[in-house]
């Protein structure tokens, strides 16, 4: 069984399968032909962390990556990543286009990296095409990784997605809005184009039936109250899979997935044995129908994006709760995104907003996470028993948040919370504060 790794930046579920108004028909056909999960969650939603998590099989705080690779931070391990646990089962493996978990390439342990001068779909996709055109060994671990939809974005390519284009639900409707979601719209079409292009060449070339495609992104859109958030905006990623084991005939499924267990999913598939280290768990048995759940409840962390805005969450069928670990009242806006509706949101005051400390909501009544139930006399036994088990996991994993305020990685680049854009000059941490 060969593997393909296809991944995205910033996409969250924001596509045709899940039933968003974005045409991304060459991953609605992976949909149709695959299993796709509704109910999947990144284990941290930040670009470095997430991978790093679905790569590794564990927590961020635990395999060290609490920040970005490229503002500094690495995994305390390399020879955890998966295509090291694939390389001594016999996998031969490539890497093309973004990867987002060492600021070297090298030190992932691919057999070969693929140069390349960007990243973008229009670039990475004949790459991908050409190296499976090539007859790499078999069988192969590929990981393609495009940079859409991560901004900044293009000028929408259509006037009338620039008019019409709804916005995220947590967002105002107006034009600023909706031209933005148009530009991510334009986004999606390349990704999707990139992976049609990939797909075609493993039927052109006799593999589909032999391999294991894997779609997935990072994390939420790149949106206020989405991207570096423990809302279900930030968390959730489309997981689309097609391939030996179970994973074909247009199947859904509403398990609770986090991208963890996909480490020890792909070991059982291929009859490898798991390392010790992995946190996740197989998702096969939801596969075979033989469960309806591997997992009761979820965790998610922050620590560390643009700057440090400590948080912890678990999400269960039918809860959040969210707790954050500094004393700051306010949003973060270093860990937003700059973009139109970004600003649209500070002119109307955003950056004096308070955000509670902790945050409980009921995901069957109020899916969009709007109404804080920390409060209410009627949910003190969930919202107890919640904050319990979540402590209960941090302490079992050794969550340094435990012990106060987590330090930053020496060397890394980092902007003040107080500050308004990711842009703006921070400072290196150990080092005299700095402007870039």
């Amino acid at each position: 069984m060969n593997i393909v790794y296809l991944h995205s930046h910033d996409t969250g579920r924001y596509v045709q399968p899940y039933g968003h108004p974005v045409p991304t028909p060459n991953i609605q056909r992976l949909a149709d032909q695959g299993l796709l999960f509704r109910q999947a969650f990144c284990a941290a939603p930040t670009c470095s962390g997430s991978r790093a998590c679905l790569l590794t099989g564990q927590w961020a705080h635990s395999n060290g990556m609490i920040g970005l690779a490229h503002r500094g931070y690495e995994l305390d391990d390399y020879g955890r990543h998966l295509v090291r646990t694939l390389g001594e089962a016999g996998y031969w493996s490539a890497l093309i286009g973004e990867q987002h978990v060492s600021a070297d390439p090298g030190v992932l342990g691919y057999d070969r990296v693929v140069d390349i001068d960007t990243h973008h779909a229009d670039t990475v996709a004949p790459a991908a095409v050409e190296l499976l055109r090539s007859a790499p060994p078999r069988p192969f671990f590929l990981s393609i990784g495009f940079f859409e939809t991560h901004r900044e974005y293009f000028e929408p390519t259509s006037v009338r997605d620039a008019l019409y284009s709804l916005p995220p639900a947590n967002l105002p409707d107006t034009p600023e809005t909706r031209r933005d979601m148009a530009g991510f719209k334009g986004s999606a079409r390349s990704l999707d184009q990139g992976v049609g292009a990939v797909l075609n060449a493993l039927d052109e070339h006799g593999l589909a039936d032999d391999t294991l495609v894997i779609l997935t992104t990072d994390h939420g859109l790149p949106f206020p109250g989405a991207k570096a958030t423990l809302y279900d905006r930030g968390l959730g990623v489309m997981l689309i899979m097609r391939g030996p084991g179970g994973f074909t005939g247009g199947k859904v499924s509403d398990a609770l997935v986090s991208q963890i267990d996909l480490f020890p999913t792909l070991c059982e598939l291929a009859g490898v044995a798991p390392p010790p280290w992995l946190q996740g768990r197989s998702l096969l048995p939801v596969v075979a129908g033989r469960a309806r759940e591997v997992n009761d409840a979820v965790f998610a962390e922050l620590t560390f994006h643009a700057a440090y805005e400590p948080q912890r969450a678990i999400r269960t069928a039918r809860h959040k709760y969210i707790r954050r670990y500094d004393d700051r009242p306010g949003p973060v806006l270093p860990n937003t995104d700059d973009s139109p509706s970004k600003d649209l949101l500070v002119e109307h005051g955003w950056a004096d907003r308070e955000i509670p400390r902790e945050q409980l909501y009921d995901l069957v009544f109020d899916p969009n996470e709007a109404a804080n139930l920390v409060d209410d006399p009627a949910h003190a036994g969930v919202l107890a028993a919640l904050r319990e088990r979540l402590e209960r996991w941090m302490r079992e994993t050794a969550d340094p948040l435990l012990d106060g305020p987590v330090a930053p990685r020496p060397g890394a680049r980092l902007n003040d919370p107080s500050q308004r854009s990711p842009a703006e000059p921070g400072f290196v941490a150990g080092s005299p504060a700095y402007r870039a």
